[in-house]
């Protein structure tokens, strides 16, 4: 992106619930805002045409959730402009893609029906965010769908992507401090699990292994970790009786890597199984289309997990996690009214 692009505002999106549609908006050079229910606003003229058809879409919804909705849509159509800068989050490859705004607002609930009001983009880099000051990464969890990212942000997004060092941490307040302020516990659950995975990818291989051990003893299971070295493929047992004699042995392999794991890696894995073994393969980096349906059509029953996967079920079963557990994760239960 040239200098004077950098200039321009630049508005993270948010693919849906933990992003969950983030492939859908790099495939299809988009991103989408709102909800189907409500019809075709993308022709709104004013803020409170938006707002009318919100609140007649979900009358259960309190005046604050429209009103804030409404807001979220309203800058999607009116606010955002071609040219500017955009922003969202893939979780599974840990990236953030860098576009810039190519199109006006259209109703298209053909292509991503949950979210049917859309803009073309032109995706053209991306940066880890691993590779974020801590400062960013908290500004870039902001809750809203839709919010312009702080200008310090930017730069340093705008630093990496062009492969320079980051700019210094700042510990100011996103933008948008006063819409998101509006509820500032809402969907808490999905920052917190993003956080979790940054603390995850923290720990070496060792560490992770140990993790994982103490999330199958959390689930009732003995575990056996294979020393540093040769392991044929295997990185813990887990049984019920701690020796593997009683079924089911679970045969555990973790990789702790950035990369996805393909094929040939889950047939090495389930090569020389026993048949009534359980397999379960952990890999931080993901997994490949083809190594999931190599798990699929396995005759060993296998399970893939995810960072994702490993980060909800650690939270899942924290209060039964050991001494172990707790020292590699160390998570603070928060409480608030339902």
């Amino acid at each position: 992106m040239t200098k004077e692009k950098t200039m321009r505002p630049m508005w993270k999106v948010n693919a849906g619930r933990r992003s969950v549609l983030a492939s859908e908006f790099l495939s299809r050079n988009v991103v989408a805002i709102g909800w189907r229910e409500a019809g075709d606003y993308s022709g709104a003229k004013t803020r409170v045409d938006v707002l009318e058809r919100v609140a007649a879409a979900y009358p259960a919804n309190t005046d604050q959730q429209n009103n804030v909705g409404a807001g979220q849509v309203w800058r999607f159509l009116d606010e955002v402009a071609i040219g500017d800068g955009v922003l969202t989050y893939d979780p599974a490859s840990r990236l953030y893609h860098i576009g810039e705004i190519a199109g006006p607002p259209i109703y298209a609930p053909d292509q991503i029906e949950a979210l049917p009001v859309q803009r073309a983009v032109r995706w053209k880099e991306a940066v880890s965010r691993d590779a974020l000051s801590q400062a960013a990464k908290g500004r870039l969890g902001a809750i809203l769908t839709l919010f312009k990212v702080a200008p310090e942000t930017v730069a340093e997004i705008i630093e990496l992507a062009a492969g320079h060092s980051k700019s210094a941490p700042s510990t100011s307040d996103p933008e948008d401090g006063p819409l998101a302020a509006v509820d500032p516990f809402a969907e808490l659950e999905d920052q917190a699990i993003e956080r979790i995975k940054d603390r995850l990818l923290a720990l070496d291989w060792e560490e992770m292994q140990e993790l994982v051990a103490a999330l199958l003893r959390a689930l009732g299971y003995r575990t056996i970790v294979s020393p540093v070295g040769a392991d044929r493929g295997k990185d813990i047992i887990a049984s019920r009786d701690g020796f593997g004699f009683e079924s089911p042995r679970i045969v555990v392999e973790v990789k702790h890597r950035k990369g996805a794991m393909g094929a040939q890696e889950i047939r090495s894995f389930l090569g020389g199984r026993h048949a009534d073994d359980r397999g379960l393969y952990v890999s931080t980096g993901g997994f490949t289309k083809e190594a999931i349906y190599e798990a699929e059509r396995a005759s060993t029953v296998t399970h893939l997990m995810t960072l994702d996967g490993l980060a909800e079920a650690l939270v899942s079963q924290y209060d039964q996690l050991d001494e172990t557990g707790r020292r590699l994760l160390p998570l603070r239960r928060i409480y608030w009214p339902a």
